[in-house]
């Protein structure tokens, strides 16, 4: 089986699986303690927490806090109906669902067109009552990386902050300095079901799920150590193997470009993660594809709107048809896919495409 969907998920560290087995400790040794009780095994875990709350803000700009969350859908949800209700929201065109979905429940929503590229640039034409600026770092089905730090800058001339969802581009990517940024452990080589929020100093958000006040009174309910350890030592590794990690990722994007020359890349070449590649063939029965190639594992589209049966909402803002949007398929590879592996899975893709005549 050959993996190839990094950024439906990532494989967990051994370094995070390490961290996280001392807190899932079961009758007599002691590691299963409530992080907010008061006593000995309460302080332990807790003390847990915050050193993993260092890691994960290590990689994150001065001058904010980490509020861990459930992942960055709620983290996402934290930040835009914590900063109000009413006015106007605006939302890249190739944002995540969390942010497009979240958005429209709570304000009135202003689009940002990208170019066929997937780029928003930036311009001076936000509504006048915009409150909130979102635009992700680095989108999860095309790759694109977007010119963040110049919307923070755009976001706060008009008054309104910014929040960057920058799930596909921590720990890989300078962070720009946003008023809020969202990130999900499992797409840097944590464990699933834990996430962040971090919100610059100054920032004030409101409650949105209430209880028992935890998490700075924003987020409550009790939280994991196992899962809040193992993101900090995914965070504190990444951190340690950044370069070695993006050497590896380009050298493998390089070989993949090669492998399938054939093929249409969608997005851009250069403004993009290069662990991310988005190709098509025009008419491609994408559904026959995955079945033909079972053992190679790669995506058609996001995760998230995987058996929709709709054209990628980002493929058509760049300018797609829905025949082309419907043709392309996404391969994603990172620190643990070889170039073996990668040789091996454009052999099968590539003759399955041809089987059918595209």
């Amino acid at each position: 089986m050959i993996y190839l969907d990094y950024q439906a998920t990532t494989p967990l560290a051994p370094e995070a699986r390490e961290a996280m087995l001392r807190w899932l400790g079961g009758p007599g040794d002691g590691g299963f303690g409530n992080p907010h009780s008061a006593h000995r095994m309460g302080r332990e875990a807790k003390a847990a927490i915050e050193l993993a709350r260092e890691q994960v803000a290590a990689l994150m700009p001065s001058g904010g806090r980490v509020i861990f969350t459930g992942g960055a859908t709620e983290a996402l949800n934290l930040a835009i109906r914590g900063s109000g209700r009413g006015s106007t929201v605006a939302v890249s065109a190739i944002e995540h669902s969390a942010v497009r979905d979240t958005a429209r429940a709570v304000a009135v929503v202003s689009h940002i067109p990208v170019d066929r590229e997937g780029v928003a640039e930036v311009s001076s034409g936000l509504p006048e009552d915009t409150r909130l600026v979102a635009v992700m770092h680095v989108n999860n089905e095309i790759g694109t990386a977007q010119p963040v730090a110049e919307w923070a800058m755009s976001a706060r001339e008009k008054g309104a902050l910014f929040l960057c969802d920058a799930v596909q581009s921590y720990a890989r990517f300078e962070l720009p300095r946003a008023d809020m940024i969202a990130i999900s452990a499992h797409k840097f080589h944590g464990p699933k079901g834990i996430g962040a929020l971090w919100v610059r100093d100054g920032v004030e958000l409101a409650e949105v799920q209430t209880g028992g006040g935890q998490e700075f009174g924003l987020r409550s309910g009790t939280l994991s150590p196992a899962l809040i350890a193992g993101m900090g030592a995914a965070a504190a590794l990444c951190g340690d193997r950044r370069e070695a990690d993006a050497a590896h990722v380009e050298a493998l994007w390089n070989r993949a470009r090669e492998l399938f020359a054939g093929w249409a890349l969608n997005g851009s070449a250069d403004r993009r993660w290069h662990g991310n590649l988005n190709i098509r063939r025009d008419g491609l029965d994408v559904a026959r594809l995955m079945s033909d190639c079972r053992e190679v594992m790669f995506s058609a589209g996001s995760a998230c709107a995987s058996g929709s049966g709709r054209p990628s909402h980002v493929l058509k803002a760049i300018g797609l048809t829905d025949a082309q949007a419907k043709s392309s398929i996404r391969l994603g590879f990172g620190r643990y896919t070889t170039l073996a592996e990668i040789e091996e899975a454009a052999t099968r893709i590539n003759a399955a495409a041809e089987a059918q005549g595209v």
